[in-house]
């Protein structure tokens, strides 16, 4: 019967401990609150707006900061319009490591880009299944183009001088090289740039 009545009050005592601590915590006992999450701060390069190529609704480039980014201007009727298959490949296969691919077709070069920004979309998707993100039509080079192509041109000493001229931009914000409309997407040496970066 002593061993029952024992029992029974380590039981009551837990009991009231248990009860006590609940309290406690409903009158502010300092807990521990969970970890802010940080969000890259964006770099002068990325402080733009586009539109979104399928829709035209505004997109900032903020969003991409703290990524690898790889920028193309980029064009339908082009010799080097085959590249955007090469572009989406590498986007797969990297996205998941902090790549992402921003196109923005430009009709500055031999007049290859004459469609309206619904008719690029369409193209892209349907022909290459574009997933990258695209911006609307945008003047790259000569006095008109945008600021962003002013910063690079600043940045890198060159201007895009055809279709697919590409720009690589690490995960601070800087512009680390540029890479004529010769280079594949699949280049050794694009990618090995790449890698490093991730």
């Amino acid at each position: 019967m002593q061993i029952r009545a024992n029992i029974l009050v380590n039981w009551l005592l837990c009991g009231a401990a248990a009860l006590l601590a609940t309290a406690a915590a409903a009158q502010g006992s300092p807990t521990t609150a969970p970890a802010a999450v940080t969000t890259p701060a964006c770099p002068t390069i990325l402080k733009h707006s586009f539109n979104r190529l399928q829709d035209e609704a505004p997109q900032d480039l903020c969003q991409y900061a703290g990524k690898v980014i790889l920028m193309v201007n980029t064009a339908s009727y082009c010799g080097f319009t085959g590249q955007y298959e090469g572009l989406e490949a590498l986007y797969a296969k990297y996205q998941s490591k902090g790549l992402v691919v921003l196109g923005f077709p430009s009709n500055d070069f031999g007049k290859q880009e004459p469609g309206s920004n619904k008719e690029i979309a369409d193209f892209c998707f349907n022909t290459y299944a574009v997933k990258f993100p695209m911006f609307a039509k945008s003047v790259v080079s000569g006095p008109n183009r945008s600021a962003l192509y002013a910063q690079l041109a600043q940045a890198t000493g060159t201007t895009p001088k055809w279709n697919f001229y590409k720009y690589l931009i690490d995960r601070s914000g800087k512009v680390v090289d540029s890479y004529s409309s010769m280079t594949s997407p699949q280049g050794k040496g694009l990618v090995a740039d790449i890698e490093k970066l991730l």
